[in-house]
């Protein structure tokens, strides 16, 4: 048994390191590959599209913006026509209209005023922190700026200007024109990145600053708030370095980016990790699962076969395979309990050795087939015949032995003739041999300070004596 429990330890061991270390190697390669594609290839081509998208979204409108801070008939309309508000305003409407913008604007240098395709929406003074912005530019090096703003005369909600100065052909100042995008727009934009992509998107200036960010998600004013940021800062304004990495709390980072040459901004694209190890980790957990479920059921099955296997050979070392009775072995197993009760108890007890008389012309004759069919034949009489208090075995050959309790000499040899006449006019051994079969009994009673030994020898001298005698009798020793 314990030899057993020391196999099914082994294997259970065995099959559950290889099911748990097969399934933690995918998983750690499946990590690596899903790691390397997104430095390698995921982030990369996610940064091309999305600069496709701001180009279509946001480069597109400053592209716009530009080319109104160029165009000949607003310079001119500004140094020598600004009293026709009409047409300025036709041709603010115009570009609004042609290229679905939200709004567009002009501001005069030369008069402060402020329109829109509406008209004059308002006059310029530095004295109002509304109009900080204009002046701010106007005093700026830049000749584009993109900021974040608020006008209560076009909308309630943020509003992203792209503001662009005006120059003469002698460099001199005229004033600002642009086009606005509701950041709820922007927003969308960004938010779309984020839930296709898995990607936190967001634009820096060359200081670090964040001018444009998804609004409730990434609340990341300056590169230098983060300190790990802060230290990549100078590699993530070289574009030409690879694939970025950072963590923060055990949490994994990646950057890439691209300089945005019409925003002079630079196009950060940032990924966690784990959000893309997810299922991974999930397909982890699931095979993990499954392949100790299927060595639960393997060892479940390892353990009924050997079970079975062990019954079975339980049972083979304790019975005759053609008869199926116990054998000697099991025969002395109950020879040493009965024993033992005889010397306690001092119960009458009697042991039966019978042997089949010329069994040998019977698998001469017959074959030995037929011959042991005579056996298990005998076999079955005898389960019918010996009470269940009773000990019988096929001793060996076509010998037999029986141990009974509790009864006398007179009563044994009563339950001796009344088998041997069950054998004699048995039907199916008449059927089998064409004759009546016959036996010899030798027959003797436990005695004080016996052995196995001593009533073997006595038994089996009273069944030679039997044989001796002309056989089919029983004598008693």
């Amino acid at each position: 048994m314990s030899l057993k429990y020391t196999v099914i330890g082994v294997v259970t061991f065995l099959l559950m390191s290889l099911s748990i270390g097969t399934s933690i190697l995918n998983y750690q390669k499946s990590l690596n590959e899903t790691q390397k594609q997104l430095r390698n290839s995921s982030l990369p081509l996610s940064i091309d599209n999305i600069y496709t998208e701001v180009q279509r979204n946001i480069i597109e409108p400053n592209l716009i913006s530009s080319m109104m801070s160029t165009n000949t008939f607003l310079k001119d309309w500004l140094i020598n026509e600004e009293e026709n508000v009409e047409k300025i305003t036709r041709y603010l409407d115009t570009i609004k209209n042609k290229y679905s913008m939200f709004n567009t604007f002009l501001v005069s240098d030369k008069s402060k005023n402020y329109y829109t395709p509406k008209g004059l929406l308002e006059k310029v003074q530095e004295d109002n922190p509304t109009n900080q912005w204009y002046f701010k530019f106007k005093n700026s090096q830049l000749k584009r700026e993109i900021n974040l703003d608020f006008n209560e005369h076009m909308d309630t909600s943020m509003i992203m200007f792209i503001n662009y100065k005006i120059f003469d052909e002698k460099f001199h100042y005229l004033g600002a024109t642009g086009v606005a995008l509701k950041t709820s727009y922007v927003n969308d934009m960004l938010s779309f990145f984020r839930n296709k992509y898995n990607f936190n998107v967001y634009f820096v200036n060359k200081k670090g600053e964040v001018i444009l960010s998804e609004v409730g998600v990434n609340k990341l004013k300056h590169l230098d708030d983060v300190k790990e940021l802060k230290n990549l800062k100078n590699k993530i304004f070289n574009t030409n370095l690879d694939t970025l990495e950072y963590k923060i709390n055990n949490q994994t980072f990646m950057i890439n980016r691209k300089y945005v040459k019409e925003l002079d901004l630079y196009l950060i694209v940032e990924a966690q990790i784990e959000n893309f190890t997810k299922e991974v980790q999930k397909t982890f957990y699931i095979n993990l699962a499954s392949s100790l479920a299927v060595t639960l059921i393997v060892i479940l099955i390892i353990l009924y076969m050997i079970r079975i296997y062990n019954k079975k050979l339980v049972y083979l070392a304790h019975h005759d395979t053609l008869t199926s009775l116990p054998n000697r072995r099991t025969f002395n197993e109950n020879f040493e309990n009965t024993l033992m009760l005889f010397e306690r108890n001092k119960n009458n007890t009697t042991m039966v050795f019978f042997d089949l008389d010329d069994f040998k012309s019977i698998n001469d004759t017959f074959g030995h087939q037929v011959g042991d069919k005579v056996l298990i034949r005998i076999a079955q009489l005898l389960k019918e015949t010996v009470r269940k208090s009773d000990y019988i075995s096929r001793w060996g050959g076509e010998e037999f032995s029986i141990l009974l309790n509790n009864i006398d000499i007179e009563d044994t040899k009563a339950f001796v003739f009344k088998l041997k006449q069950s054998l004699e006019s048995d039907a199916l051994l008449r059927h089998y041999t064409k004759q009546a079969v016959t036996a010899s009994f030798g027959i003797t009673n436990f005695k004080e300070n016996d052995t196995l030994d001593s009533i073997v020898s006595r038994v089996d001298d009273a069944l030679y004596e039997a044989k001796s005698s002309g056989k089919n009798q029983l004598r008693v020793k």
